[in-house]
């Protein structure tokens, strides 16, 4: 295990740099940007703080420089019966700058996710896969599900 590595909770002042590496994200799977750089750190940084109680983002720290993430939405249930306060995550941006990917930080990270999804007393975590990171969830706990659906609506580029 590289002592050099923590994988914790992200704090405030990271927030820019968690901006960052989600910009680089973007621009390494070739998606199209439709705003600039400058503009997209600001407005996720503003999302991020606003967005506490709902997502909690998780970083892996080398040396204090930041080199991955990944996000843990906390989602409402509707309550039960047997259960009056529930609640589901779903898995996201889980991202590792490139040159230190292949050393299972990545694993690790959805480790910390996963334990974090388990204290929050979470019923299940979900997570939307490429087809290349199956086999990196699957070795962590992710199984298919034939009652797991979903569906494609429109995108929209503002807000509702």
């Amino acid at each position: 295990m590289d002592n050099n590595v923590v994988i914790r909770p992200a704090v405030p002042d990271e927030l820019d740099v968690v901006a960052e590496l989600r910009w680089q994200w973007i621009l390494e799977n070739q998606d199209a940007a439709v705003t600039g750089r400058t503009e997209f750190v600001r407005h996720f940084v503003t999302w991020a703080r606003e967005n506490t109680s709902s997502h909690r983002c998780m970083v892996v720290v080398r040396d204090e420089v930041v080199i991955g993430m990944a996000w843990l939405a906390v989602l409402p249930r509707v309550p039960s019966p047997r259960a009056l306060h529930r609640a589901s995550g779903d898995l996201q941006c889980v991202y590792v700058v490139p040159g230190e990917r292949g050393g299972g930080l990545g694993g690790r990270l959805i480790d910390a996710v996963l334990e974090r999804a388990r204290e929050l007393g979470l019923e299940r975590v979900t997570v939307h896969s490429s087809p290349r990171a199956i086999p990196a969830y699957s070795r962590h706990g992710f199984e298919s599900s034939p009652r797991l659906l979903h569906a494609r609506v429109a995108r929209t580029t503002s807000r509702p």
